[in-house]
């Protein structure tokens, strides 16, 4: 017979908090790039608008990031 394991990671210990936290600390930096490079683009005089269209996919991607650390996808 084949012993089982848990699909689990033993580093998460099953705490929904610690996942949440793990996920933001992770996906921060590239949110922080995001909006750094809106504030750039506005700031070299491009219209406001740009901006606007720039950031949609940026929050986009940042949630879909988060979801997937916080879901434990990235550790299997």
């Amino acid at each position: 017979m084949a012993e089982t394991t848990s699909e689990e990671p033993e580093a998460t210990n099953g705490d929904p908090a610690m996942n949440r936290k793990r996920a933001a600390l992770a996906v921060l930096p590239f949110l922080a790039i995001g909006v750094a490079d809106i504030v750039l683009i506005l700031q070299m005089g491009v219209r406001p608008l740009w901006g606007f269209a720039i950031l949609p996919p940026i929050l986009f991607i940042c949630v879909l990031a988060w979801v997937a650390f916080r879901s434990g996808f990235t550790d299997r």
